[in-house]
């Protein structure tokens, strides 16, 4: 049930990101279909059935991999999002030095998954 409700809670937050460009949609879809694995496969299937983010969504999450374009969009997020953080946290020096140290290990994960064999 708690699987379920948060598994809808992320697809909402995820469809977000389809109208706000500054809102990532797949990692919250990820959560989302990994939430309805075991509690709602037919949203799970749903997910990865939408034609533009379902196949690298369940390629992910089945085999672990990411295809270049997927690795470029995440890192160009990522680069964009520390230029945010670098820009709103100028002069507090800790907390600017912690998001630019969470993106750099997220740049870490996603540098270091196999890449699609497509």
């Amino acid at each position: 049930m708690i699987a379920r409700m948060l598994g809808f809670l992320f697809l909402a937050l995820g469809a977000i990101g389809i109208f706000l460009p500054i809102w990532p949609t797949t990692v919250f879809w990820i959560i989302a279909a990994l939430c309805f694995a075991r509690s709602s496969p037919a949203m799970r299937d749903w997910i990865y059935a939408r034609p533009k983010f379902g196949p690298p969504i369940q390629q992910f999450i089945e085999q672990g991999t990411l295809s270049n374009t997927s690795k470029g969009g995440a890192l160009l997020g990522m680069s964009i999002a520390g230029g945010f953080s670098t820009v709103l946290l100028w002069g507090r020096w800790s907390w600017m030095a912690f998001a630019i140290g969470l993106l750099i290990c997220g740049a870490a994960y996603v540098l270091t998954r196999p890449t699609d064999p497509v």
